[in-house]
């Protein structure tokens, strides 16, 4: 991740990448990619019919049904995006906050984005109210807004939708012609299913939404990109559909053949891939509650992370402490906790929020330290907290929080 120029603080280019689960990969996986490794091509524009057919399987297993020829794969999401925003044309809306790489593909476009509020209790949808007012506001000076991204499951937030908000908004957008595309990367991360109820804007407007799923989420390593897009029946998604895989064969945007066979086995689901995200949704769901309950402690503040492998914290509370040292906003405050913690410490800027706001997104991948034997062993340990290399990154956490909090007492003026 690269930093923001030091003059001004000017816009951010250089966003940082979905938070890594820091585990090693899965064997099944490497078997696969390896089996197909002597394949030098890539896969047709859209992706080809076996890739298309198993992420129809993984939608229909969550009650989405899917059509092969309404999917479009590419080499990771962004692409995915990119390709959407060109096709829907218009200004673009997205939360605030919201992941750090939705923004940048409508301003290299030139289309205008605007940020909406999101509700106190969860990020990634847009207070509806917020929305209604924005869209008025962005036509009455001349605007055309016609896209909105949201994320049920949230990135940078970590929270979950509920969905009486996520009905709202999505009725609200419905009732001024957007289209909405759902990011539903890391849907399949939910720190207890049971007690999170998680719905896609798909079940609610079918003709209005387009799913789009990162599998770096919980399928794949990063570093294999690899990302699929579902589109709504009808003709208005037929086109749309149309003039994406047009946009993406301008691009060159193909899957690579190795990686769409790791992709095509990781979609079905086999009882490998299953039980390495159950296990590792497990192992980030301590962490992420340890690390809250530390960054809490310390009187900073935080929404309880629901999904996903990070935490949004709200350094305000501890601010006469970073004032101290010599930290005015969140790129500094970048710097200071990356250098503190020694791990990436992307500021809230980053993430469409503003940059005086003292906000960072913590990842838990960072605290799964060691050699690739050290950090399996975090999968199969039943208390993994209390492995040493865990408990070293979490100890070397609480006393950078604990340190801020006491500063901030100390720095504290009198009442």
């Amino acid at each position: 991740m690269r930093r923001t120029a030091p003059e001004g603080h000017g816009p951010v280019r250089f966003g940082p990448p979905l938070p890594e689960d820091g585990l090693p990969v899965l064997p099944e996986l490497s078997a696969v990619l390896a089996a197909a490794a002597s394949r030098g091509d890539h896969e047709p524009v859209g992706g080809g019919r076996a890739l298309r057919e198993a992420a129809c399987g993984h939608w229909d297993r969550r009650g989405l049904h899917c059509d092969p020829d309404r999917v479009a794969a590419a080499p990771g999401s962004p692409a995915l995006l990119l390709a959407l925003t060109a096709a829907l044309g218009g200004d673009v809306l997205v939360p605030r906050p919201c992941a750090a790489w939705w923004a940048p593909y409508a301003r290299l476009l030139g289309r205008p984005v605007f940020h909406v509020p999101t509700p106190p209790e969860s990020g990634g949808v847009p207070d509806p109210y917020a929305l209604l007012e924005t869209v008025r506001r962005v036509r009455a000076e001349g605007g055309d807004p016609r896209l909105l991204v949201l994320s049920v499951a949230d990135d940078p937030t970590a929270t979950v939708a509920p969905p009486e908000l996520l009905h709202e908004t999505v009725e609200a957008a419905q009732g001024e012609g957007l289209h909405l595309v759902s990011d539903e990367t890391w849907r399949d991360t939910l720190h207890d299913p049971h007690d999170t109820v998680l719905l896609s804007p798909a079940e609610m407007v079918p003709d209005r939404v387009t799913v789009v799923t990162d599998l770096a989420g919980a399928l794949l390593p990063p570093g294999w990109p690899a990302a699929v897009a579902r589109f709504p029946a009808g003709e208005e998604g037929e086109g749309l559909h149309a003039r994406v895989l047009d946009i993406l064969t301008a691009l060159d945007a193909r899957v690579a053949a190795p990686i769409a066979a790791a992709a095509g086995y990781a979609l079905g689901e086999p009882e490998a891939v299953t039980a390495r995200v159950a296990t590792a949704v497990r192992l980030h769901a301590l962490l992420a509650a340890e690390a809250h309950a530390a960054v809490v402690a310390a009187g900073a503040l935080a929404r309880p992370p629901r999904s996903g492998r990070h935490l949004y914290v709200d350094l305000a509370p501890l601010r006469p402490a970073l004032t101290a040292h010599g930290v005015g906003d969140a790129q500094e405050l970048e710097d200071f906790l990356g250098a503190r913690l020694g791990m990436p410490a992307p500021g809230g800027h980053r993430f469409g929020d503003d940059l005086e706001a003292p906000r960072v997104r913590l990842s838990t991948g960072a605290l799964v330290a060691g050699s690739d034997t050290e950090r399996a062993e975090c999968l199969t340990s039943p208390t993994p907290l209390e492995l040493p290399q865990v408990n070293r990154a979490l100890s070397r956490l609480k006393s950078v929080f604990d340190d801020l909090r006491d500063d901030a007492q100390r720095w504290e003026p009198p009442r």
